[in-house]
Formats: C-alpha cells, sequence, structure tokens
C-alpha cells in the first residue's frame, strides 16, 4: 500500500496502538492510517458443537481402544512350530496310549533307595580302582625306563622315540587349482517359503 501511493504520510502523534483508523482529511491523496490496519483481517473462528467435539473424542478413543485389545489377543496367540506339532492320530489316541500313574508304596521307594546308593558306591570303588591300576602302570613303565637309560641312554632314546607305523593314518590337505579365466560363476535362483505371521 505504501508503494501504491507516494503522498502517503503516517503521523506519529495521532497513531494510538490499540485504535484502527483511516481518514482522509487534508485533501484526497493524504492518506492517515493505524499501524492496526496494516494487520491481516482476522478469521472468524468456527463455534462446534460440544455435542460434535465428545463425538469425535468418543470415536478416537474406542478406535484406540480397539486397536489394544487386538495387540493384546494377538499377543496371547503364538506361532506354529511345524516340528512341534502334534499328528492328528497321535491326538486322537492320546487315551489309548496314555500309562497309568504308578503310585509306589514306602517299601519299594526304600528298596530303590538302597539300590540306588549301593550301585553309586560300586562305581565309586570300581573307579579308584582303575586309578590305583593306572598310577601302577605308570610308576612301573617310569621305573622300567630309569633302569634301562643306566643301562644304555640309546636305548632308553629307542624306547621313549614315538613309534609312527603305529599311526598308518594318511592325509591329504585341499589341492590348490588354478582360477578358470573368464568364468562367469552363476546366479542361484532363490525362492523364499518363509511363513510371515501377521
Amino acid at each position: 500500500m505504501l508503494k501504491l501511493f507516494s503522498s502517503v504520510a503516517m503521523h506519529s502523534q495521532s497513531v494510538l496502538v490499540g485504535i484502527r483508523n483511516f481518514s482522509t482529511s487534508g485533501g484526497p491523496l493524504l492518506f492517515r492510517s493505524s499501524v492496526p490496519m496494516f494487520a491481516e483481517p482476522l478469521k472468524k473462528k468456527k463455534r462446534l458443537d460440544p455435542q460434535i467435539l465428545k463425538a469425535r473424542e468418543d470415536r478416537k478413543r474406542k478406535k484406540i481402544e480397539k486397536s489394544i485389545r487386538k495387540l493384546e489377543k494377538v499377543s496371547k496367540t503364538l506361532k506354529p512350530i511345524d516340528e512341534v506339532q502334534l499328528m492328528a492320530t497321535l491326538s486322537n489316541e492320546r487315551d489309548i496310549r496314555q500309562r497309568p500313574t504308578i503310585v509306589h508304596s514306602n517299601d519299594k521307594l526304600e528298596e530303590n533307595l538302597v539300590v540306588a546308593k549301593a550301585w553309586s558306591m560300586y562305581k565309586h570303588d570300581e573307579h579308584f580302582f582303575n586309578l590305583q591300576v593306572i598310577n601302577d602302570l605308570e610308576y612301573s613303565q617310569q621305573r622300567a625306563l630309569n633302569e634301562l637309560r643306566e643301562v644304555s641312554e640309546d636305548l632308553y632314546l629307542a624306547a621313549v622315540d614315538i613309534d609312527e607305523s603305529l599311526l598308518t593314518c594318511q592325509l591329504t590337505g585341499p589341492v590348490e587349482t588354478p582360477p578358470i579365466e573368464n568364468y562367469q560363476s552363476p546366479d542361484g535362483e532363490y525362492i523364499d517359503i518363509s511363513k510371515k505371521w501377521d
């Protein structure tokens, strides 16, 4: 507006901040306007019915509650595992295959306990006997080697030396082959068959 009219004059003495004013005193080309006149006119605020606002909020709340209920329902269901699924024939024969629960008497339980203790003692003694035999063999072997060393050092070294003929295992490692020139490696076809659950 200021660019259009070159003779626009704004008098700071007459301009008040809170008053909207526009006048043409002193001739048709002399315009005076207050600062609030430069502002854009305010849009009229639409007043909505409070019942409509309440209905909108209720719809939003119901939608959120429904989604929460759906998520809770989905979280309880587990993803099926094919390896753990029970065959239909086995599920039908469950009553036939179910073994009756056997209730043992106190005498039978005490007898089982005594047998278990006797077995553990037997295995304990057997283990210590085996350890004693191994220690005796190692001691006698070391004593024989010491006596052999006193007789002849060459015989001792020959006795201690590892006999490779006992292990007749031959291993051939991977063979290095030069790469084929201009070899185009084939792109394999990949089909994703994994199951997806929403």
